[in-house]
């Protein structure tokens, strides 16, 4: 299992906070860019554990099962957060 930073997200339409992640995407192995579900399913299957790192800070990406489907938000210190939101666009 790989432990994978988090570095930016892709998001229809991005001025919209409550539009969901379409795409996270990071740099490892050269940059990496996965649709939502494929970040979903790698979590689920525990093949890998995502994260992002603001200002030292990690915190956690996990899979909240919300009411219309599943979705990628981050845990840190026992809280959920919406951290993924306020990455930069992925290229």
């Amino acid at each position: 299992m790989s432990d994978v930073q988090v570095s930016c997200i892709n998001k229809q339409p991005r001025s919209d906070t409550h539009e969901g992640i379409t795409h996270l995407g990071g740099p490892g192995g050269g940059g990496w860019r996965w649709t939502r579900q494929e970040v979903i399913n790698s979590i689920n299957g525990k093949t890998n554990t995502f994260y992002t790192s603001v200002n030292g800070r990690r915190a956690d990406v996990g899979v909240v099962h919300g009411p219309h489907g599943d979705y990628v938000r981050t845990h840190a210190d026992g809280v959920w957060n919406d951290n993924l939101l306020a990455l930069p666009e992925c290229r």
